[in-house]
């Protein structure tokens, strides 16, 4: 399945300041959504939200999206629609959000929010009193009510970082967490505590990718409209269909379907040949 990256809610801008330079993009540019992403993570970085480190972070996520064809395929698809499932038929879900997933796809995370019930709280490594605000307004800017995180009393069992720092009534209440471009260390804390994981990850070996109980191996750019869009249709669905969905799932499987897939793609890749002759 290929999921295009054009996302239905608005329409991207072609120029980006940086400074006082403007920085333009043209729609001809073989390589224009990945640039453009690449300036909104830029571009978060100078506004405030995004942390340096997070650049470093886009980078190797696009790394490993070009081993998977920049593409969604059957296995991504497959865990969207057991996260789905799951957010449906949890008691207090929660989807956290971090200085990446605000400058990327704020809109969606939003939108996700609220087609599964779930609250939004803003969770940090580089954690600064400034940054989370400037992240929760980008949310309410976008439709958010509530946004988590501003007031955290309560701190995750063995995660001495800032990210360990939770709100009682966000990820510590929690029964189901969405925690997308994440740090593996606070994924297993999560896990620990009993709680049901979700992740949004590119590298299917990463700590993250590992240690959550469902992992989708997808950029979260593709992978966010098309969970909206399972939600939306998976809402009327009765809860033993939900359960059903979860029940079947096995996320080993899930990851070592997708290193066949790099496997098989670069396979063949080497027997085609990866450099194509254009005509001039």
């Amino acid at each position: 399945m290929h999921i295009r990256l054009t996302l239905p809610f608005y329409i991207y801008p072609f120029h980006f300041f940086r400074g006082s330079k403007m920085v333009k993009i043209p729609k001809s540019h073989p390589r224009y959504w990945s640039l453009l992403y690449r300036e909104k993570i830029i571009r978060g970085m100078e506004e405030g939200i995004t942390a340096k480190a997070g650049l470093i972070a886009h980078g190797r996520g696009e790394a490993f999206d070009y081993l998977i064809g920049e593409r969604t395929i059957p296995p991504a698809e497959e865990a969207m629609k057991v996260a789905v499932a799951k957010l449906l038929l949890a008691n207090h879900p929660v989807i956290s959000v971090n200085g990446n997933v605000a400058a990327l796809v704020p809109r969606e995370t939003v939108e996700l929010a609220k087609v599964t019930r779930a609250k939004l709280e803003v969770n940090l490594f580089y954690r600064t009193e400034e940054r989370v605000k400037k992240i929760a307004e980008v949310l309410k800017k976008t439709g958010a009510k509530e946004v988590l995180g501003l007031n955290p009393t309560k701190r995750i069992p063995g995660l001495e970082s800032e990210r360990g720092k939770v709100e009682e009534d966000g990820i510590w209440k929690a029964d189901v967490v969405l925690v997308p471009l994440e740090d593996g260390d606070r994924t297993e804390a999560l896990v620990r505590m009993g709680k049901f994981v979700i992740t949004v990850d590119l590298n299917p070996l990463s700590r993250s990718a590992r240690m959550a109980n469902v992992t989708i191996v997808d950029n979260i750019i593709r992978a966010y409209p098309r969970m909206i869009e399972l939600a939306k249709e998976m809402r009327d669905y009765s809860r033993e269909e939900l359960e059903e969905i979860v029940n079947n799932y096995d996320n080993n499987k899930i990851l070592s379907e997708v290193l066949l897939h790099i496997r098989r793609r670069l396979e063949e890749l080497a027997k085609e040949g990866i450099w194509r002759k254009e005509k001039i």
